[in-house]
């Protein structure tokens, strides 16, 4: 079982094997619109335009679990992100990190690569997960991470 194993809902409502991207690296990463982290919508998309031809995929995945910071409908997150970060890369379905409901995928990297101290749950938007072209997940990032500070392990995984 790897990244790739899973499939989720695109924000335009297309259920997506993300079998699709193996033999690309990804970030993946919870999104909010409404987060003192927003602006890192900025540099993902720069690392997406910077990278994408070498193999690179982010894939935003918008959540509303932390202080009710993505409350719009998928249509609405979707409106946001052009018009304010003009975002090509994949956007999914609003979905959920943690809990009983969480969405799999998310399931599955929070066990692969626990947080500080070994806790598994998502504290904040703008957690980032760097999945090898094999689907297997090689590092997590805290929300504070810039973009930018990932390049370094962007250009080792697309060596």
């Amino acid at each position: 079982m790897n990244a790739y194993d899973f499939s989720a809902l695109t924000i335009d409502g297309v259920d997506l094997p993300l079998s699709q991207y193996r033999g690309h690296a990804s970030l993946i990463v919870n999104v909010a619109s409404k987060c003192g982290f927003t602006p890192q919508y900025a540099g993902l998309e720069s690392l997406y335009r910077k990278y994408h031809e070498r193999g690179l995929e982010v894939l935003g995945f918008p959540c509303d679990q932390f202080g009710h910071q993505e409350p719009g409908d998928d249509a609405e997150i979707k409106k946001f992100c052009s018009l304010n970060y003009g975002v090509s890369f994949p956007m999914f379905a609003k979905i959920k990190v943690n809990g009983p409901d969480a969405q799999p995928l998310f399931e599955y990297l929070k066990e692969s690569l626990p947080g500080i101290l070994g806790i598994e749950a998502i504290k904040w938007n703008f957690t980032k997960f760097l999945v090898g072209r094999d689907g297997e997940p090689i590092k997590r990032y805290a929300p504070a991470d810039k973009p930018e500070s990932i390049e370094p392990d962007l250009e080792a995984t697309l060596r």
